[in-house]
C-alpha cells in the first residue's frame, strides 16, 4: 500500500485537509483508508452499551458489527502502543493510506501550518516532510502550496507515491 501523511500541530488544519484528500483522490477512483494518531484518551463506544460491556468486562478484542459496517476494538491493557508499520498490517488492502499525526514517523509527509497558530516549521529539520500546506506565504527549500490547493497537493502526493 502507498502510505503518505499530514502532519503538523494542533489547529494547524490537518484534520480539514484530510477530509478534501479523502474526498479528492476516492473522487479520482481510488480506494484511500486513513490512520489517526489520537494524543489523548478516546472512546468509540459508550457506556451502558453492550460492547462497552464486554470491554470493560476485560475483553482485549471487541468486534461490532452491522449491516453498514464493522468495528474493532483493541484494548492495550498496559501493552505498548503500536507503531504506524504495526497498524498499517492491519488494514485492509488500498490504493493510498493517508495518515494523521505520527509527526516522527518515516513515511512521507506534508505539513500543515496556520501562521494563527504561532508554531515553528517541522519541515525545516525534517526530511520526510515533501511539501507544505500553508495559509502564508514561504521561502522553503521544498514545494509550498497554499493550505486550500487540495488539487495541487493531491496531485503532488500522487506523483509522490506514484499513484
Amino acid at each position: 500500500m502507498k502510505v503518505f501523511g499530514v502532519a503538523g500541530y494542533k489547529n494547524s488544519g490537518k484534520t480539514g485537509l484530510m477530509e478534501r484528500l479523502v474526498t479528492e483522490f476516492t473522487a479520482r477512483g481510488l480506494t484511500v483508508s486513513t490512520v489517526k494518531h489520537a494524543h489523548h484518551r478516546f472512546d468509540v463506544d459508550h457506556p451502558g452499551k453492550d460492547s462497552h460491556r464486554h470491554r470493560v468486562a476485560g475483553a482485549t478484542q471487541v468486534l461490532l458489527s452491522s449491516a453498514n459496517r464493522w468495528a474493532l476494538m483493541s484494548e492495550l491493557r498496559g501493552a505498548e502502543e503500536p507503531g504506524l508499520d504495526d497498524l498499517l498490517t492491519r488494514l485492509d488492502p488500498v490504493d493510498l493510506v493517508l495518515v494523521e499525526g505520527f509527526k516522527r514517523g518515516p513515511h512521507p509527509k506534508v505539513e500543515a501550518h496556520r501562521a494563527a497558530t504561532k508554531q515553528p516549521l517541522l519541515a525545516p529539520d525534517d526530511p520526510t516532510i515533501r511539501a507544505v500546506a500553508s495559509d502564508v506565504a514561504l521561502d522553503l527549500d521544498r514545494q509550498v502550496f497554499d493550505l486550500n490547493d487540495t488539487g495541487g497537493i493531491a496531485d503532488f502526493i500522487a506523483s509522490e507515491v506514484d499513484l
